[in-house]
């Protein structure tokens, strides 16, 4: 069976991509390339769907919000 889940992108301060799938708690991983880091987040979420079924939750989508500090 395949299933599909929004996976979310960033990159940190020393250059690594970090990705998590949201409706799965926990589930993150981190690679130095896009390619390997898209290998490790698969294999995270079967590791994930192992011990818990996804949360209900929707993705509604990314705002980027402005505010004075």
């Amino acid at each position: 069976m395949i299933r599909e889940f929004n996976v979310v992108i960033e990159k940190d301060e020393d250059g690594y991509y970090v990705a998590s799938v949201p409706v799965l708690r926990g589930c993150h991983t981190q690679a130095k390339s896009l390619d390997l880091l898209m290998e490790r987040i698969k294999e995270a979420i079967v590791l994930c769907l192992e011990v818990e079924e996804p949360a209900l939750n929707e993705f509604v989508g990314v705002q980027r919000v402005a505010v004075a500090v």
